[in-house]
């Protein structure tokens, strides 16, 4: 599923679009430890999709989602199409979050730009409730300097 335009300027709950998995553990029951990889397209800059791979934890818990995954991800960003951006970036904005576990666990997506070099930078890591995890990982899309990137003052 792709995400719908940003409301009020906050993250929405989304799941990616499946591009794929890989299994990395058999379960007896329940279905296997995998590793998902799914696509987001970022919603304020058309031609930007954000890939991001995670482990999923199987078995009864995990096909039931009461497993909590690892707070592992890694993201790649790509300019998958011309870029255009409708209406001024704030300078770092959560734009995708989605649930890790049944409570507590989140992974989160922030965008930041990198005015100097015309370059949008993202960045993913889970975030827990009360113990979050210090993994995360980075990823920029440089912007042609003929489209200049609008910020929010």
């Amino acid at each position: 599923m792709t995400l719908a335009a940003l409301a009020g300027g906050t993250a929405h709950a989304a799941s990616g679009e499946k591009i794929g998995t890989v299994d990395t553990a058999f379960q007896w029951i329940g279905r296997d430890h995998d590793i998902i990889v799914e696509a987001y397209d970022d919603p304020a800059v058309q031609g930007v999709t954000c890939y991001v791979s995670r482990a999923r934890v199987g078995g009864i818990k995990g096909t039931l989602g009461l497993a909590e995954d690892r707070a592992e991800a890694s993201i790649a960003c790509r300019q998958v199409g011309p870029i255009h951006i409708s209406a001024p970036l704030k300078q770092q904005e959560e734009v995708f979050s989605e649930r890790m576990s049944i409570l507590f666990k989140r992974l989160r997506i922030v965008r930041m730009v990198d005015a100097p070099r015309n370059t949008l930078v993202y960045l993913t890591y889970s975030e827990k409730l009360i113990d979050g995890s210090p993994q995360n990982s980075v990823t920029a899309v440089p912007v042609d300097r003929a489209t200049a990137i609008p910020l929010r003052k």
